[in-house]
């Protein structure tokens, strides 16, 4: 019988709760547990954009529950916390080893202002430091902060930097799903994304040619098809690509938008935060694991390969999981998607082709709403 520790106010009370406790399992029972003040949290996501969007409904829920909480990670997470979560700090950061090139040329590496980091993350005293990555380099980083509890996925060569290691997630599961499991473990109710306050114009959509590795990067050749082909169906299309770096501009460009058209990357992330609908092209990525997370997000998968997932980092001289989708058959899917968004908003849809042939299955959730193209 296993026998959880029973916390009382007073001699009394804890004697009664022992005393049940030799009577009765309590196998199962959630333990109980009393804050006395609010924590000093420590939260790492030293990687791009969509991590911290990913991270945001957890900071989100961290800061409503009066928690004092820091993020350590890049610069661009600035905007997006004083805009969904102006109560959390930020410790600007770029990791060396988040680098697309030369990640590991350690004689190159800032070792004085990541030892001023680390002094400074210990002179503020957290209580608490965590991460949802199962990363040796984060685990290291949170134990050198200092935090007297440490709590992120377990890897077998760092768990035991950790106080509180946590089954690490599946592959397919979503990308979302850590950051649920350290809400869980600090007994935190996850703050859903805001309410969408920029009303979408009727046949805006926007287009994002960028992502944060060249391997997520569809071919450019085959993106201008796709605009050129929305453009003939009446589509106003703005383009960007990865020279908008401020993030307050992007959030701006892509408030009114209808859908939103890209690759795998951050931009689209931040996207169906916003509420904005999208569609994703993907190469080596899976979409069970990093498709945004919108009700009316749609993606064309990318070929099938046997290295999948692999981040960007192909194993061949060209990715062929990306080269393998075909621009005609992606525009075919992106006229469907577009289709069930007017339909859903109730304005006039642009007529499909009646000579296009369709090869795709439509894929919808319980709601309704969720929506998945295969071809």
């Amino acid at each position: 019988m296993q026998v959880r520790t029973c916390v009382a106010f007073s001699a009394r009370d804890r004697a009664a709760c022992l005393s049940r406790a030799s009577r009765v399992s309590l196998v199962g029972l959630r333990p109980q547990t009393h804050r006395t003040s609010a924590l000093r949290l420590l939260v790492l996501e030293l990687w791009g954009l969509g991590d911290t969007v990913f991270a945001l409904p957890f900071l989100r829920a961290a800061a409503a529950a009066r928690h004092q909480v820091t993020l350590l990670g890049p610069s661009r997470s600035v905007a997006l916390l004083r805009r969904f979560a102006p109560t959390v700090d930020c410790i600007p950061v770029k990791a060396p080893w988040t680098s697309a090139r030369g990640a590991y040329r350690f004689a190159s590496w800032p070792w004085g202002a990541l030892r001023r980091i680390t002094a400074e993350l210990r002179l503020r005293g957290f209580d608490t430091a965590v991460s949802a990555r199962p990363d040796p380099r984060d685990h290291l980083w949170l134990r050198l902060s200092g935090a007297a509890r440490r709590i992120s996925p377990r890897h077998p060569a760092s768990a035991w930097l950790l106080t509180d290691p946590l089954l690490p997630t599946a592959h397919s599961a979503a990308r979302s799903e850590p950051w649920s499991r350290l809400a869980t473990s600090l007994e935190l109710e996850l703050e859903p994304p805001p309410e969408r306050t920029t009303p979408p114009r009727e046949r805006l959509v926007v287009v994002h040619l960028g992502a944060g590795e060249s391997g997520l990067s569809w071919p450019r050749d085959r993106w201008d098809e796709v605009v050129t082909h929305l453009r003939r169906r009446r589509w106003e299309v703005v383009v960007l690509d990865d020279s908008l770096t401020d993030t307050d501009r992007l959030i701006a460009t892509l408030a009114p938008a209808r859908g939103f058209i890209g690759n795998d990357s951050g931009a689209g992330h931040l996207a169906a935060f916003l509420g904005i609908p999208t569609f994703t092209v993907f190469g080596p990525g899976i979409p069970a694991f990093n498709a945004p997370r919108h009700p009316e997000a749609a993606w064309r998968e990318g070929a099938p390969c046997i290295h999948k997932p692999c981040g960007g980092a192909c194993r061949f001289r060209e990715p062929h999981c990306l080269l393998g989708v075909a621009a005609a058959d992606t525009c075919q899917a992106i006229d469907v998607w577009l289709r069930t968004l007017t339909i859903a908003a109730g304005t006039p849809a642009p007529s499909l082709d009646p000579g296009a042939s369709f090869a795709s299955s439509i894929a919808v959730n319980a709601t309704g709403a969720q929506v998945a193209l295969h071809f």
